[in-house]
Formats: C-alpha cells, sequence, structure tokens
C-alpha cells in the first residue's frame, strides 16, 4: 500500500512540475529583472573619524566637523552618524572661544554647534574599537547609539583624518591602524551584508596607501594624497596659533556647503573638487570596484538620506474598507469637510505589476 500511495504521489508531483514548470528555468520580465538589480539603497549611514590628539592637531578635529555637519545638514540623522573624535577642542584650555570649533579664520561657521552628539570620544577612539564597529563586534553593553545598525540597503561613508604614512593611519599618537586591516574590516562587512555601497574618503598624508588592499565590491575611495606625498593643511588663525583645516576637507566643505538635499550634483563631481593646483597633493581615486559611473550618482546617495517621496493630499483607503468608512462626520464643520462626491480612494500598488503588462 504504501509503495503504491509513494507512485501516485510521484506522478502527481511530475505532472504538477509539467504544468508550472521548473522554478530555475522561470523567466522574470527583462524590466523587472532590469529595475530589480538597479539599485537596492534604502539608507544611509556615516562613519566619521578623527583619530588625532594634541591641540597642535585642531584642524583634524574641524576636519570631520565639517564633514559631520555636511552629511547632517542633507538629512543623515545623528542615530546613523557615528562620530569619533579622539580629543575635544572646543573644551581644551588653549581654546579662546569655549565651546567652538571654526573651520577658517573669520569664523563664519562654528562647526561644533549646539547639537553635536560625540559617539566615541578621547581614548575611546581605538583602532579596536574601530574595527569592531565596522564589523558588528562591539562588546556587550555597548549602547545602542554606538553601533554601526547597517544593512545589505545601506550607503555607507567612511571618512577618516589624521597623522598617516605609506599604509597605516595613526590613532591618539600611540598605536596604527594598516591599510590590511581595513581592507579586512570592509571585506567582513561585504561578507555580513553591511552595506549595499560604500564610499571611503581619507584625508591624512600618503591617503591612497589606505585603500590600496580593497577587494570588496562596491567600494568607491578617495584620498587627499598619493602614496609619498603630504597632506597639507590650509591656513592658520593668529588667534589661536594652529592651523583651521586640512587642504582636501576645505574644498571639498566649499562643495558640500552648496549643495541642497534635491541637488542635480553627482558624486563624480566631488571627485574632482581639489585639483592639484590648489590641493598642492595629488587626490587619489579608486572606482575599479565600484559597479556605477560616479557622474550619474546623486552625491545625495552617501552625503544625505534623500528619498523619492510621493505627496498626496486625498484620503488613502489601505484597509480596503468601504469608501463610506472614510467620510467625515456631519458635524464635522463644512469648511473642513470633505464631499463624498469629491473622495477620491487611492490604492497603492504594492507589486511592480507594470512590468508585466
Amino acid at each position: 500500500m504504501r509503495v503504491k500511495e509513494l507512485s501516485l504521489l510521484c506522478i502527481a508531483f511530475f505532472l504538477v512540475s509539467c504544468c508550472m514548470g521548473k522554478p530555475e528555468t522561470a523567466i522574470l520580465p527583462e524590466a523587472y529583472v532590469d529595475a530589480a538589480q538597479r539599485s537596492t539603497h534604502t539608507n544611509n549611514w556615516a562613519v566619521l573619524v578623527d583619530a588625532s590628539r594634541f591641540w597642535f592637531n585642531y584642524r583634524h578635529v574641524a576636519n570631520v566637523l565639517s564633514i559631520y555637519r555636511s552629511v547632517k545638514r542633507l538629512g543623515i540623522p545623528d542615530s546613523q552618524i557615528i562620530l569619533m573624535i579622539a580629543d575635544d577642542m572646543a573644551c581644551n584650555a588653549r581654546n579662546p572661544r569655549p565651546g567652538q570649533v571654526y573651520n577658517n579664520a573669520n569664523q563664519h561657521i562654528n562647526v561644533y554647534g549646539d547639537d553635536v552628539e560625540v559617539d566615541y570620544r578621547g581614548y575611546e577612539v581605538t583602532v579596536e574599537n574601530f574595527v569592531r564597529l565596522l564589523t558588528g563586534r562591539t562588546q556587550n553593553g555597548t549602547a545602542r547609539s554606538k553601533k554601526l545598525l547597517s544593512d545589505a540597503g545601506s550607503n555607507v561613508l567612511i571618512y577618516l583624518t589624521g597623522h598617516g604614512g605609506d599604509g597605516f593611519l595613526k590613532f591618539q599618537d600611540s598605536e596604527e591602524i594598516t591599510s590590511q586591516e581595513l581592507a579586512d574590516g570592509i571585506q567582513q562587512m561585504w561578507e555580513k551584508k553591511r552595506y549595499n555601497e560604500l564610499f571611503f574618503m581619507v584625508d591624512t598624508c600618503q591617503a591612497a596607501s589606505l585603500y590600496e588592499k580593497f577587494t570588496s565590491p562596491n567600494v568607491l575611495a578617495v584620498a587627499s594624497s598619493l602614496v609619498g606625498e603630504d597632506s597639507l593643511s590650509h591656513h592658520v588663525d593668529p588667534s589661536i596659533g594652529v592651523y583651521m583645516i586640512d587642504r582636501y576637507t576645505y574644498y571639498a566643505l566649499e562643495f558640500l556647503e552648496k549643495v541642497q538635499p534635491f541637488s542635480k550634483r553627482t558624486i563624480g563631481e566631488f571627485l574632482q573638487v581639489c585639483p592639484k593646483r590648489v590641493c598642492i597633493s595629488t587626490v587619489g581615486v579608486r572606482k575599479d570596484l565600484y559597479q556605477r559611473d560616479p557622474h550619474k550618482v546623486p552625491i545625495t546617495d552617501f552625503f544625505g538620506a534623500i528619498r523619492p517621496t510621493r505627496v498626496s493630499t486625498e484620503r488613502i483607503n489601505v484597509t480596503l474598507a468601504n469608501e463610506e468608512d472614510f467620510c467625515l462626520d456631519a458635524e464635522v464643520d463644512a469648511a473642513e469637510s470633505v464631499r463624498k462626491k469629491d473622495f477620491k480612494v487611492i490604492i497603492e500598488s504594492q507589486f511592480p505589476i507594470e512590468f508585466f503588462k
């Protein structure tokens, strides 16, 4: 009996398979497949790191706070920005303007502001904490605000500034992170599906050496100087006796300050913000791991958090209830009431059926 039942089951399964076709040979409409492969970008994160201590490195704090100001202004919330600052210049005893950090001698922009949220401060800024942050291996008890909670739909901006050399970046003037460690950390991010696309930006001496060992897909990188070159500061403020900002970040900020949330400026334009005649060092770019043309990628894909939005002033029926259920009560003021004959029910499509027509 069991053999007979098994045979009948196999025959039934064969007939169903013939009617439905094999799953692996099923063909979706080409337009649908192309649209699905174009982008899986759903959210933005930023990891901004100043790895230097001491008052004479004031400019590195100004660097990272300048980028922080830009990404926050363009829509990335503090909950999705991880800010690491190795020294607190705003509260330094040498600062003649307590609680303030400027990136130019004219004091146009206080980049510290009133609402800066520093996630890792002082001696918390270590190579270990940075690598743990990237790879999602934070220690037990780490606050949620100190975690990079990105996913496979996240576009992640990583910005590093400090003192570096050929293949390394110094942290706290006492330890180093190497280009190999950076490459391994980003590879783990890719394997764990912690990013969709990643923009790596570094402003330090011999900065291009830090991205040489990258092999992970969907990574675009820019560096303020090539191997063997120094990355130079921009100008000094005589009132505090130190340099205010580095050249590359100065011109990057000058570009970003002109970008609005719905700007059409592209990453390709951003990669050209500091030619050698103004930067003095040669800006390095690595895009062989990146699939898209940077000149077709909106700058807000990394420096903002803009999503296509459909604004409707109509009532939307999302429960498929009767239209009468949505009519306003007769006692409501006539000026605010909606006449039933003018009422429109809009059902938002939950599946791209247009590709199957």
